[in-house]
């Protein structure tokens, strides 16, 4: 059983370590995503800075502003990174040619997903990490009170949830090779919509705070930002977890099971060959 648990976990641990090697095969591309990253990051929390302008009334906490942007726009990249990276395991499969050796290998697809999990969220952490550095360096930023702890936790529950909705995605580019990734792209920018990244949810026309309550990353934003930013919250941090959770145990088997069942389908069908 010991035997059988070590050769699961090297064979979880193979895709993690095969996806570094292609990080490190197109460094170039990640260097310019990074500085776009945070060119990106940038712009969005200098809108903070300079609300007082336009806006004119210098009574305005801009500190908190900045905090408020900086912390959505830090959240956002770490969940959408998780959900790029797994809903597009099938695409770079495809475009690296190598998605009938993967499929073929005698390695149970649970392995697979775990390992592009594990590389997802490593992944994403260390480039929110070197984003939320080199942003915070422009800006004198104070966390007075904050609870850094239960934040982390309400991240590390709602990346489960993210993991699963990346799963189901993933099924797009398996069952439409000519345009199932940029679908997943489209799925990726309804939960930026919703979710409140960059304002609160209760802006939103009614029709689309219903769907906000949808969205994973919503709980996930104010569970944060009720963490970090307490003076300006009604609400404990732990008052987003219980929705988390719910979202995770729900989601997470739910993608894993219509992986599968896409994956028989595609075998069976012949669409597993396809390159587009």
């Amino acid at each position: 059983m010991i035997q059988n648990l070590q050769l699961e976990a090297r064979q979880s641990y193979a895709f993690v370590a095969r996806n570094f090697n292609l990080v490190k095969r197109y460094w170039g591309w990640e260097v310019v995503w990074l500085f776009y990253s945070i060119a990106n990051a940038l712009s969005v929390t200098f809108i903070g800075a300079g609300a007082s302008e336009i806006t004119g009334q210098q009574s305005l906490d801009t500190n908190f502003l900045i905090t408020y942007l900086l912390v959505g726009t830090l959240v956002w990249h770490f969940l959408s990174g998780i959900f790029n990276n797994v809903s597009e395991m099938i695409a770079w499969e495809r475009w690296e040619g190598t998605i009938e050796y993967t499929f073929m290998a005698p390695v149970r697809r649970f392995n697979q997903m775990i390992g592009q999990t594990l590389f997802a969220v490593l992944y994403a952490f260390m480039f929110t990490v070197v984003i939320g550095v080199v942003v915070a360096s422009f800006f004198d930023l104070h966390f007075y009170g904050a609870d850094f702890v239960s934040a982390a936790g309400i991240l590390l529950v709602g990346s489960v949830s993210f993991v699963g909705i990346g799963v189901v995605a993933s099924i797009l580019p398996l069952l439409y090779p000519e345009r199932g990734a940029q679908m997943t792209n489209i799925v990726q920018a309804l939960f930026l919509l919703v979710s409140g990244v960059y304002y609160p949810v209760s802006v939103l026309p009614d029709w689309l705070q219903v769907l906000s309550r949808l969205s994973p990353a919503t709980y996930v934003l104010e569970g944060m930002r009720a963490a970090l930013l307490p003076d300006q919250s009604t609400a404990a941090p732990t008052h987003y977890v219980w929705p988390l959770l719910l979202m995770g145990i729900v989601m997470l088997p739910l993608g894993v099971y219509l992986f599968q069942r896409a994956e028989r389908y595609t075998k069976r069908t012949g669409k597993l060959k396809r390159n587009g």
